[in-house]
């Protein structure tokens, strides 16, 4: 298709010079490469603004992107949730007595896993914008299905601990990987529901995961193997079957989306650059997606990096603490290890559905802290109710409410820091930040719930309460010096204190320029 199908674009003095240097990084010798920064100069020439694609679907435009992109994504990070959770199922079929493991060695084999997945996590996002998404994302998983297939056949704790090591830093990539793709895609107030979308797998994961269990353990003693190590060998192998079909069905980046003609290509591009950035005086700021070493360096230097990650630790403690243990706990309650992995479903499949309903209200609304900190709030009630009774049904029910709001907040966490992240380097780097020393709670979760604690698990719960609480108030200082933030850059705007900058200087300062509107 020629460049004069794109409104407005007719006249060709218009059509800027391709840029030698691509957003994305790539070497411009690959006709890849070339298209990206074709499309891109189209989006971005002089002249052109959001009446050239008045004429196009902008609903039509997402719902392609959400088929095409949505359902797959959601399916790695099922596979991704299934194999780091699956052994909270495989530990109430036996694996801890077969392996001769005592509590405190079951705890290590959890916390291992958050130490090398942290790790990796930053590395994976640069690696990310330097090679294509449906390359390396394919590729790590089929490194960590490998992994979860061997995992079925380790003959002793120490196999055990290798193998959730090695577990950690082949999923690294994944969610911090998926996560700062959809923002390649989408803009600021359409970002919450794909990743509430993206990140309801989780929640599936934990209920197909009971089920999926509850079946396997039936085939112990098939092929002289126990129940567990079936769990471990079934899930890994279809991981790695979903991961080659992975290579030919994802897509890379906006630029280059088959699915999508040259104009809605230039339309999605427009957009992202332009979102949320216009000097008062009309004159268009796009965002810098160039990679450069200093936008890394402001991710780890970014105050709000480091207060989000707090709001992070009150999620993702609770998170892990439940998708680690929910079998365990509900198992201590007086119930079959069965019925434990079928009791995990309802709580599981309702977290789903409310994950998507609070995001798409967020999105609308165009606010995250509100639901956020509500879904805080009732997380909070939740543990309190386990730690006030003894009472099997009131401990479950308590379990019940902490999960149903804790998967919501998740998605509105992640996507929050991803708003006021400008620049995709930027974005990239403090999204990885943010999961990868948020993750580590993980790790502190991992041995919360102590085998002597049994059957309550008072001190557990007692500690995602207290994380809870250090969450909500670094929600509210975040909300405090956003809006403080905002208020002084509106004055500066009025004043006229733009005008002392080029729009060049405007888009490298990101969200520090004072064109940018923090999200609230």
């Amino acid at each position: 298709m020629e460049k004069s199908s794109i409104s407005g674009l007719e006249d060709s003095s218009l059509d800027p010079p391709i840029q030698t240097t691509d957003p994305h990084n790539h070497v411009n010798k690959n006709p890849r490469s070339s298209e990206i920064a074709r499309i891109d100069a189209l989006a971005t020439a002089p002249g052109v603004t959001m009446a050239n694609f008045a004429h196009l679907d902008e609903k039509k435009i997402l719902r392609k992107m959400d088929l095409r992109l949505i359902p797959m994504l959601a399916l790695l990070y099922l596979l991704s949730f299934l194999d780091r959770g699956n052994i909270g199922n495989a530990k109430i079929e036996g694996l801890v007595e077969d392996l001769h493991m005592t509590g405190a060695q079951y705890n290590w084999c959890l916390t291992v896993f958050f130490f090398t997945y942290a790790a990796f996590e930053v590395p994976s996002n640069l690696l990310l914008k330097k090679l294509r998404p449906s390359v390396w994302l394919p590729t790590i998983m089929v490194a960590w299905g490998i992994v979860m297939t061997l995992m079925g056949i380790v003959q002793n704790y120490k196999g055990l601990l290798i193998a959730r090591i090695f577990l950690g830093v082949t999923e690294a990539g994944l969610f911090p990987g998926v996560a700062y793709y959809i923002t390649m895609w989408y803009c600021r107030h359409e970002a919450q529901f794909r990743q509430a979308l993206f990140f309801s797998a989780a929640s599936t994961a934990g209920a197909f995961s009971g089920l999926l269990a509850f079946g396997i353990s039936k085939m112990n003693g098939v092929g002289g193997l126990e129940g567990w190590r079936w769990i471990f060998i079934l899930e890994g192998i279809l991981t790695v079957i979903v991961a080659i079909l992975a290579y030919f069905t994802l897509f890379d980046f906006p630029e280059t989306a088959t699915f999508l003609t040259e104009e809605e290509r230039a339309f999605v591009v427009y957009r992202l650059k332009y979102q949320g950035q216009e000097k008062g005086d009309g004159v268009k700021v796009a965002q810098d997606d160039t990679f450069q070493w200093k936008y890394v360096k402001a991710a780890f230097l970014d105050w709000q990096t480091w207060i989000n990650i707090w709001v992070y630790w009150g999620i993702v403690a609770p998170l892990y603490g439940i998708s680690l243990f929910l079998p365990t706990i509900i198992r201590s309650l007086g119930y079959t290890s069965s019925t434990a992995q079928l009791l995990t479903v309802p709580i599981y499949i309702t977290a789903s559905v409310l994950a998507v309903v609070v995001a798409y209200w967020s999105d609308r609304n165009g606010k995250r802290s509100p639901f956020i900190l509500v879904c805080l709030g009732i997380m909070a009630v939740g543990f309190i109710m386990c730690i006030a009774t003894s009472t099997p049904g009131v401990i479950y029910a308590g379990v019940f409410i902490a999960a149903c709001a804790l998967y919501p907040a998740f998605a509105g966490n992640i996507t929050w820091l991803s708003n006021n992240l400008a620049g995709s380097t930027k974005r990239a780097t403090g999204q990885a930040i943010q999961i990868a020393v948020g993750n580590l709670a993980g790790a502190m979760a991992s041995n919360f719930y102590r085998a002597e604690d049994a059957p309550h698990y008072v001190l557990g719960h007692a500690l995602e309460l207290a994380f809870i609480v250090a969450g909500i108030l670094a929600g509210l200082i975040l909300v405090f010096n956003y809006r403080r933030i905002n208020r002084k850059r509106e004055i500066q705007l009025a004043e006229g204190a733009h005008n002392g900058y080029t729009p060049e200087e405007l888009a490298a300062l990101g969200d520090r320029a004072i064109t940018f509107r923090y999200i609230l």
